[in-house]
């Protein structure tokens, strides 16, 4: 991966971005596609948008959610420590006994999520509640109450861990890939006079909570197409069977959906920019609303032609999930591919 792609990569993953709680990790997007897009805006709601020959037609809505699961203080005890409140969707198992930063106002605070011990009894074998845990910080009371406020984000330690060659594990990569792929497209694109489509590159907010930045980023660019970037499942791991899923594998290239959330020629155009440009490509089924920011975008004003493009992931929404490096470039590749082939005038009605 070129360096300073790469740079930006591990800029994003080691930044907080907590649904509703997005800017620090939106900085870092305006800071790298700034000079590159022809504009950048951000809306109200903190959707960020890299715009390429905006009279362009059709009119590309690429989307990547950049906000990821965490938590908030919801309590802090006369103690000191502190209750938390869970943000999108957590696995109990993964929770407890994980390192954490609370982000204050004045900087990052260190703690961990606990709960008594097993040897104290009372809980063997049960997983607890979010409000059954606490997070230790360390800190005296008088610290605590003049550093941390109710409603601060938490997130798991935001680290970056090289798995052998080609593989990361880091929180958040659960949509921040896709945030990474959705810019590097409209950097790769960038400068090209020969585009006939206008580009709006979208690192989107509050998909965790529900699609919100995608709702609302479509509505006002109102594209004709809308790909979605996303992450998906991946089945090459232990006990994980993919006649539930499909076969995905991690290396093998970004994963193109086909099913009722996808426009069909939208979906028969991916997988010819893909075999044109000789990039690798997996297929899955889906039987109906994905679920990501693609669900919005079809259903905005009187619909949009919308199209997937997935992530391989291991571990989603834990500390550690995976990803393969190649993937993500090559997806980057997949979507400046697509709207390269668009022609003026392209119709995508089935």
């Amino acid at each position: 991966m070129r360096k300073a792609s790469r740079a930006f990569l591990d800029d994003l993953l080691t930044s907080p971005s907590v649904s509703g709680y997005e800017q620090p990790a939106q900085k870092v997007v305006r800071d790298y596609i700034g000079g590159n897009a022809e504009r950048v805006e951000t809306d109200t709601h903190g959707n960020v948008t890299a715009i390429l020959n905006a009279e362009g037609r059709p009119r590309v809505q690429f989307a990547g959610h950049v906000d990821q699961i965490g938590f908030l203080v919801q309590h802090i005890e006369d103690s000191g420590y502190l209750r938390i409140s869970g943000v999108g969707g957590h696995d109990m198992a993964v929770v407890l006994g994980q390192a954490v930063s609370v982000w204050t106002a004045t900087g990052p605070v260190t703690g961990v999520i606990a709960r008594p011990p097993v040897h104290l009894g009372g809980h063997e074998g049960k997983l607890p509640e979010m409000h059954d845990v606490h997070v230790d910080t360390g800190l005296t009371v008088e610290q605590t109450k003049e550093r941390i406020a109710i409603g601060d984000a938490v997130t798991y330690a935001l680290l970056v861990r090289p798995l052998g060659d080609e593989l990361i594990a880091s929180p958040g990569l659960d949509d921040k890939v896709g945030t990474w792929a959705v810019i590097e497209a409209a950097r790769l694109l960038a400068g090209d006079k020969a585009l006939a489509a206008g580009v709006y590159s979208v690192s989107t907010v509050q998909e965790e909570i529900g699609l919100r930045g995608a709702h609302t980023s479509a509505y006002r660019i109102h594209p004709d197409v809308g790909i979605a970037v996303d992450v998906t499942w991946a089945t090459d791991q232990p006990d994980v069977k993919a006649a539930r899923t499909g076969e995905v594998k991690l290396g093998l290239g970004p994963v193109i959906t086909r099913g009722p959330n996808i426009n069909p020629v939208v979906y028969e155009r991916l997988v010819a920019a893909a075999k044109q440009a000789k990039i690798p490509y997996q297929v899955c089924a889906a039987p109906r609303g994905t679920g990501t920011d693609a669900n919005a975008m079809q259903l905005s004003r009187g619909g949009v032609a919308t199209g997937l493009v997935s992530v391989p992931n291991r571990y989603m929404h834990s500390p550690v999930e995976v990803c393969h490096l190649g993937d993500l470039e090559n997806t980057a590749k997949l979507l400046a591919a697509f709207v390269r082939r668009l022609e003026a005038g392209a119709t995508f009605i089935p």
